[in-house]
């Protein structure tokens, strides 16, 4: 069942914000020991530390992200993405403070591939030493970006996993990378199916279990990934969890950390005090942790703290727009379908015909109204001159109640089609999405 559309809003901010709150929480003890941590652990937004930065600085964590974010709001384009980071590593676009105090190697790599010329799926790192957690800190977005797609079965799709896979190979295209990304995401879209935290978790490593161990090119690689896909993973003591850069060992920490609480404001402390890289282990576990608990489970205290939160806010607004947008447009590439559609297709429709993938996009559109009964109840759906002067809200309704009214009567499905209802309420979606364009 497709989420309402508030409530996809709010699972956009909970995860970009719920990582960058994470993110500027380890950054004034990046490199930290877990040592030093246990005696001095952090409990709060900190400032002023490994990079001198006042408290409230995120770093290329979410930078990185937000450059993923803003350019998916046009479509995806590896090289508007490449260009958005360059924008970032050059004039410090998308930074907290206007300037860029961390960035990896592969990453810095990468990029001066693509400024020489490099396409860019060709720029990221192959070997050994690329095995770093620079494309994973950076791949949460596109779990929306897919959901809106694909629906919220994505992670059974093969052209999800490849768009995943590139977004990681611009600059990081070792396959634990690549099969960590794809872990993160799968687990990413269970939270947005409704799963709950920890059960998305476990329904998401063995979603993307199943999904590597038929690709023979990734199925060698698995070894590296014995331990997560484990069922005891949880258990695990502390002391075994790495908190490093290795992309494998980031992804298991930010897991383990989820998995052994049960609050956002434990999991990224936990995260942080495990030393080392602190701010992107925090920030991948706080991306899972904010979509899973929610954005008001953030303290307001460390919210209130965020360097350029409402710029952050604006970029996640923004693409929220575009998603609706891009899902209700292509509601309305059935318009030439419905102007020769014949009645009884509605009577023998199959999910994989036109009706039937109608149907289905517009479950994926987020449009179903729960109060269309309302608006029913004061304007027939028949009423042609009341769907040509409708508003939006006012089309999810009469969308929603012709869809819905099959289950009450047999043969509605027929009726709208022959009388044009289907048809006027597209045209009138149409000329919505364009005045607002």
């Amino acid at each position: 069942m497709k989420m309402e559309r508030m409530e996809l809003k709010k699972k956009i901010y909970g995860g970009i914000i719920g990582l960058t709150v994470a993110d500027a929480l380890g950054v004034p003890v990046e490199f930290e020991s877990r040592e030093y941590l246990t005696q001095n652990p952090v409990t709060g937004m900190l400032g002023y530390g490994t990079y001198n930065q006042p408290p409230g600085t995120w770093s290329d964590d979410t930078s990185l992200t937000l450059c993923l974010l803003d350019s998916l709001i046009a479509g995806l384009d590896y090289t508007d993405i490449m260009n958005k980071f360059i924008g970032w590593e050059n004039k410090g676009e998308y930074t907290a403070h206007g300037r860029v105090f961390d960035i990896g190697g592969t990453t810095r790599a990468a990029l001066n591939q693509f400024s020489k010329g490099t396409e860019p799926l060709l720029c990221g790192g192959r070997g050994e030493s690329d095995a770093g957690n620079g494309s994973l800190m950076r791949i949460l977005p596109l779990a929306f970006y897919l959901y809106s797609v694909y629906g919220d079965n994505f992670t059974e799709n093969t052209e999800a996993f490849d768009v995943i896979h590139n977004v990681s190979s611009l600059t990081h295209a070792n396959k634990r990378c690549l099969i960590s990304c794809g872990i993160y995401i799968s687990i990413a879209g269970r939270l947005l199916a409704g799963s709950e935290i920890k059960e998305a978790i476990q329904s998401g490593l063995q979603s993307a279990k199943k999904y590597y161990e038929s690709k023979s090119e990734y199925r060698t690689e698995l070894t590296h990934f014995e331990r997560i896909f484990s069922s005891d993973f949880m258990n695990l003591p502390q002391e075994t969890i790495k908190s490093g850069g290795y992309v494998v060992d980031s992804l298991e920490a930010a897991i383990w950390c989820i998995l052994n609480t049960d609050n956002y404001q434990s999991c990224v402390l936990k995260a942080v005090n495990l030393g080392g890289d602190t701010d992107t282990v925090a920030a991948i576990a706080g991306g899972l942790a904010g979509i899973g608990y929610d954005i008001g489970s953030i303290p307001e205290e460390w919210l209130n703290q965020i360097a350029r939160l409402t710029y952050i806010k604006e970029i996640c607004s923004d693409f929220y727009v575009s998603l609706h947008e891009s899902s209700l447009q292509k509601l309305c590439s059935y318009i030439s379908f419905f102007e020769t559609a014949d009645p009884d297709i509605a009577y023998h429709y199959t999910p994989e015909g036109k009706f039937g993938e109608f149907l289905d996009d517009f479950q994926r559109s987020g449009m179903a109204s729960y109060n269309y009964v309302i608006t029913m109840n004061k304007i027939s759906v028949g009423n042609l001159k009341s769907i040509e002067n409708a508003d939006l809200e006012t089309l999810a309704a009469f969308l929603t109640g012709c869809i819905r009214a099959e289950d009450l009567c047999t043969g509605m499905w027929s009726h709208y089609i022959e009388n044009g209802v289907f048809l006027a309420i597209l045209r009138r979606l149409e000329v919505l999405l364009q005045a607002e364009s």
